[in-house]
């Protein structure tokens, strides 16, 4: 557990359960299901530190579930489809135990993977969603590209946009790996928070001038990714479970 910053979370049989921050019923508010209703898993703990992240509080803390306590609380939600996070879940190996009790029992699952942690054990029936760490994140060197090879046209890819460079890092990307053939999807976000712009006040959120640019210089080089934006921030600003 060398690559885990949390350290107090062991690797442990099943029977230990994980590390949670929260279980909650919301919107989900990017990816393919954006606007679905969904179960979220927010495990605990994170090995990277990227300087946007929108939930450091799940870096730390939180409170250890027996797996069944955790299907149990994701049960009483009129949903059968769940969205495993973070945090970064694949940072507890029993992870994968969850995942496979949860399509066990008919769920459809999604999981949010920061990709710096390997994909292999992930069942092929959950549809992966796994960043790849542009440069102004400052965990770009984290990016594990084997992951790639476990990749299929159920899964879909995300870059996080901060600036001009990181755009054309990303585009360079897409063209070297051929990502869009290898998964069914590849995202361009832009990366911003609510809280600058609307200092609080979700009814003055506004898109920021990035998210703008970001689809002209898509438009203007014609590459295979599609634009998205976080519905969940438009919302809720953030909010913690929303």
């Amino acid at each position: 557990m060398s690559n885990l910053r949390t350290t107090t979370i062991p690797v442990t049989d099943p029977e230990a359960g994980l590390r949670m921050t929260e279980i909650f019923y919301s919107l989900q508010g990017e990816a393919l299901t954006s606007g679905l209703p969904t179960v979220f898993v927010r495990l605990t703990g994170c090995p990277l530190r990227c300087v946007y992240c929108d939930t450091t509080y799940s870096f730390t803390g939180g409170e250890r579930f027996s797996l069944d306590a955790i299907m149990a609380d994701i049960g009483q939600y009129p949903c059968k489809r769940v969205c495993v996070t973070g945090g970064e879940p694949l940072a507890q190996p029993n992870c994968i135990a969850l995942i496979k009790r949860l399509l066990d029992e008919g769920y459809e699952v999604s999981l949010e993977t920061a990709g710096a942690l390997s994909v292999a054990e992930v069942p092929d029936a959950v549809s992966k969603v796994m960043d790849i760490k542009t440069p102004s994140s400052g965990e770009s060197d984290k990016n594990l590209w084997s992951n790639l090879d476990h990749l299929t046209q159920h899964d879909q890819l995300k870059f996080v946009i901060m600036n001009r460079d990181d755009y054309q890092w990303s585009k360079q990307k897409v063209e070297e790996y051929q990502l869009d053939k290898k998964v069914g999807t590849v995202w361009f976000s832009p990366m911003f928070n609510v809280h600058e712009y609307a200092a609080g006040d979700i009814a003055a959120v506004d898109v920021p001038n990035l998210a703008r640019e970001l689809a002209e210089w898509i438009l203007e080089d014609a590459i295979p990714v599609r634009l998205q934006l976080q519905l969940h921030k438009i919302i809720w600003a953030d909010a913690k479970g929303k």
